[in-house]
């Protein structure tokens, strides 16, 4: 398997053979179920039905298509090699929140955009991993004697290094708001294109990093079967073309869908006398990472904390240096201008999972007291979201 995550810790495809899976796993049934909401949510659009039950299906549609969409990347990767599917699966790995997102953006919907991007690394950051951590410790047996602590060591500090970088990038516009008598629209769009680019930039590096001049430090998976989205799209079971028309057909299917979400979006939120801060940070990213936050449970609870810290910070890492300077220059290029200067309440949000996330530095030996700690720092800001008041930055 390859690298799923920038930072997740996995075998090469070819060190040793993944156990084809003879049934499907109860998550892979739920998934498939769920599927159902999908025909639901486009007749409910279509026919004009209230727009909290049209928000709400689309919601539920959006997380099996997510993970779908996650199992055939997946697949196509281990079919194409280590090399170019671990720079696949960095790239698309967060596909349902770039797609969600830009048809937010062509709708006007700019500051809930910024707000669900902060809203999903917090969430994988606090929920995902916090369930992780609590899973996990439960877990008698704490013990990985395979796994070289010195490599974690080092990923770690890579990892909390990275997410230190992103708050900088953050702060910087807050920073220059503060500082500043007269601050013009144009000069922050102008250093949110400059500050996208250096994240770009350093994105790639991380990558090189990973997979190229320091990949020893990342071949270290916990398990030889390790978690996935699911476990029918493997990559072994199915041919590459057909993996890639399926890609290709869930995609299209996303589009239509988060169309629909979108469309309700607005109507939704005046007549439910929720904020749209609120909305963006915790609602819905809580359907984009749903998966993300499902996966990272498991392997808690089957004690591969490594692989779920992984998973929900490289998750982060790629939204924060990824996903969000794509969309800089794509509002740029469709005409929605968005830039770097989040909603500051938001910033603060998203610097204290930082902090928490660090602080804890999740290892094989962490314990269900640092995911409960996790997980209250998610349930406070989540009530503190709530409260506030706008959504203006």
């Amino acid at each position: 398997m390859s690298v799923t995550k920038p930072g997740r810790f996995s075998r090469s495809p070819t060190n040793k053979k993944t156990k084809q899976p003879s049934s499907m796993s109860r998550k892979d049934r739920l998934l498939l179920w769920m599927l159902v909401f999908v025909p639901i949510c486009l007749i409910l659009h279509h026919l004009d039905v209230n727009p909290k039950i049209v928000f709400m299906t689309a919601g539920l549609a959006i997380i099996p298509l997510a993970a779908w969409t996650a199992n055939f990347t997946e697949a196509i990767a281990s079919r194409v090699g280590p090399a170019i599917g671990g720079l696949l699966n960095a790239t698309f790995g967060n596909a349902t929140e770039m797609i969600v997102s830009i048809v937010a953006l062509r709708a006007g919907l700019i500051d809930v955009v910024k707000a669900s991007l902060m809203g999903s690394m917090i969430a994988n950051l606090l929920l995902g991993l916090g369930v992780a951590l609590f899973f996990g410790g439960l877990r008698i047996n704490q013990q990985n004697s395979h796994i070289n602590p010195e490599h974690l060591s080092a990923v770690g500090r890579v990892n909390a290094s990275l997410l230190n970088l992103v708050i900088v990038f953050l702060l910087a516009p807050t920073a220059i708001e503060v500082t500043s008598l007269a601050l013009h629209f144009q000069t922050t769009n102008a250093f949110s294109y400059i500050a996208s680019a250096l994240l770009l930039t350093s994105y790639i590096l991380m990558l090189l990093f990973s997979m190229k001049t320091h990949s020893h430090l990342y071949g270290l998976d916990e398990d030889a079967e390790p978690e996935s989205y699911g476990s029918e799209a493997r990559g072994e079971k199915y041919g590459l073309k057909l993996h890639i028309g399926l890609l290709l057909g869930t995609t299209i299917v996303l589009v239509f869908v988060s169309e629909a979400l979108v469309d309700s979006l607005s109507e939704a939120i005046a007549t439910t006398g929720m904020s749209g801060l609120f909305t963006g940070v915790i609602l819905l990213p809580i359907f984009g990472a749903a998966v993300e936050i499902i996966t990272c449970g498991i392997c808690g609870a089957k004690n591969k904390v490594n692989l779920a810290s992984s998973v929900a910070i490289g998750s982060s890492l790629q939204i924060a240096m990824f996903v969000t300077p794509i969309l800089v220059f794509s509002g740029f290029i469709i005409g929605k201008p968005m830039n770097l200067d989040f909603d500051n309440f938001t910033v603060l949000g998203v610097g204290i999972a930082v902090l928490m996330t660090n602080s804890v530095r999740p290892n094989s030996y962490s314990n269900w007291l640092e995911g409960i700690m996790l997980l209250m720092t998610y349930l406070m800001l989540a009530t503190a979201f709530f409260l506030h008041p706008s959504v203006a930055g």
